[in-house]
């Protein structure tokens, strides 16, 4: 950064990345020019919704500098947002840069960059140092707000910009974001998570629990309410831990009755709860909104409490059973999804029953169910009683049929009736067809055209085609 030294460069953010997105678009503007066109740019996100809203922010910040988005790899910029819950995704993306290397030559213009979670581990970041020089930017999870200052400081050198943080130092507001959709938009609520599960790297490179002060969301919120948007994804790796870091102290149900209040959103999503400390306040607040939707994501990963107990969740299976019956009691049209981990290490056949109970027991209205997945870091990963790769198969099949058969069955239970549907885009298998979600989060597809984008509109649902419905508007 010692090239900074005769810039006169704001010292707080967020004006500090505001004064150096003036200085890329000044460059990518002297490069058009030469170039005689615009320069494009390519953002390929893996991962989680997390992942999927930071790349937001960096689109929307290329915007700015002048780039133009494009779905190609062949951009004159091109980012992968990298996710590393599984080994193979580190694997993927080594691939894909692999792809790039001829691109590049081709192109003397083209940048590549790598960010997210992947970067958070050393051994990555030294692989990238050594196999991968032609890589030009890297950074994690902590500094993504920076994102416009490393872009002008390789646009200004010739050198490799590696910046990572071991924990993030600052929450950086009212930055860009460039929204998917028009109608709705996702908004962190806290970054990091305390949770430890012994399968999971997400602590160690996402950093430990950080939330936002509340004012600071009720008036990113607020924004969008303005500008359009009818529903709200609140986002967290833990939404029910929100607040405790504050002072004074803000609970997540506070948080949520506050954003009920806010004039033009129409509904309130959040992901993800965790079983352990999903409290009663909440429930009851859920029960009494007009806004929350229907719709809960409750993670069980296993139905056998020895296993919960190797993983580290902190509730049993009797806790998971009880808190979902106390869910279901409160708010009987609600659907609870979940995900599932099957082959984790010292799961035996019985364990896998054990799960098959729960799903039966709650009924769950979908499921991500997977197949587990050694990751180096990890407790997990040293546990003895691996689980072979043939009983892992074997009893995810299992899963997948059981999961498949209880997920129709409660799907279908609203067949007949008509609801309000948010509608978000053509079907994309039949343009006279549009397609849209219940507040339970259930996928209906329906005549329509394109004007309907964006709106609630009252659909009877006549056809139940297992886990989505064929259905037709009423007005």
């Amino acid at each position: 950064m010692s090239n900074y030294a005769s810039l006169d460069i704001p010292a707080n953010e967020p004006e500090r990345q505001f004064y150096f997105i003036d200085k890329c678009r000044e460059i990518i503007s002297e490069k058009e020019n030469t170039l005689g066109r615009k320069l494009t740019c390519g953002i390929f996100t893996f991962g989680c919704q997390m992942n999927f809203h930071d790349s937001e922010k960096i689109i929307a910040i290329l915007d700015q500098i002048g780039f133009e988005h494009t779905e190609s790899e062949n951009a004159d910029f091109v980012l992968y947002n990298t996710c590393t819950v599984r080994e193979n995704a580190n694997e993927r993306v080594y691939g894909r840069l692999g792809q790039l290397k001829p691109k590049k030559k081709k192109n003397p213009h083209m940048l590549i960059a790598l960010c997210g979670c992947m970067m958070q581990e050393e051994h990555v970041v030294q692989k990238i140092r050594k196999s991968y020089k032609y890589v030009d930017i890297v950074f994690g999870t902590h500094n993504i707000y920076k994102f416009a200052e490393l872009l002008y400081t390789r646009l200004t050198s010739d050198d490799q910009i590696i910046d990572i943080w071991e924990e993030a130092k600052e929450i950086v507001e009212d930055l860009p974001v460039e929204r998917k959709y028009s109608f709705k938009a996702g908004v962190n609520i806290m970054y990091g998570c305390n949770n430890f599960c012994s399968y999971c790297i997400v602590p160690y490179v996402r950093g430990r629990e950080r939330s936002r002060k509340p004012e600071d969301i009720i008036k990113e919120i607020e924004a969008f309410a303005k500008d359009g948007v009818k529903e709200i994804m609140l986002l967290g790796q833990n939404v029910n831990s929100y607040g405790k870091n504050l002072s004074p102290n803000v609970t997540f149900s506070e948080l949520l009755r506050m954003v009920e209040e806010i004039q033009g959103i129409e509904r309130i999503r959040f992901m993800t709860s965790h079983p352990k400390d999903l409290s009663d306040e909440l429930i009851e607040t859920m029960k009494n909104s007009k806004k929350i939707c229907r719709h809960i994501h409750l993670p069980l990963q296993s139905g056998s409490t020895e296993i919960l107990a190797r993983m580290n969740r902190r509730y049993t299976k009797e806790d998971y059973l009880k808190l979902a019956d106390k869910i279901k009691t409160a708010m009987p049209d609600i659907a609870i999804t979940t995900d599932i981990i099957v082959g984790f290490p010292g799961e035996t056949d019985e364990d896998l029953e054990e799960t098959l109970d729960v799903v039966r027991k709650v009924g769950f209205d979908s499921a991500f169910t997977f197949q587990y997945s050694k990751r180096s870091g990890t407790p997990a990963a040293t546990m003895d009683n691996q689980v072979t790769d043939e009983d892992m198969t074997r009893r995810f099949n299992k899963l997948l049929a059981v999961v498949q058969e209880v997920a129709a069955e409660r799907t279908g239970r609203w067949e007949g009736g008509i609801y309000p549907v948010l509608v978000e885009e053509v079907n994309t298998h039949d343009s006279s067809m549009v397609t849209g979600r219940l507040s339970n989060n259930t996928v209906v597809h329906f005549p329509g055209d394109e004007s309907l984008i964006g709106q609630i509109v009252n659909v009877k649902l006549n056809e139940c085609k297992g886990f989505y419905y064929i259905g037709e508007e009423i007005i």
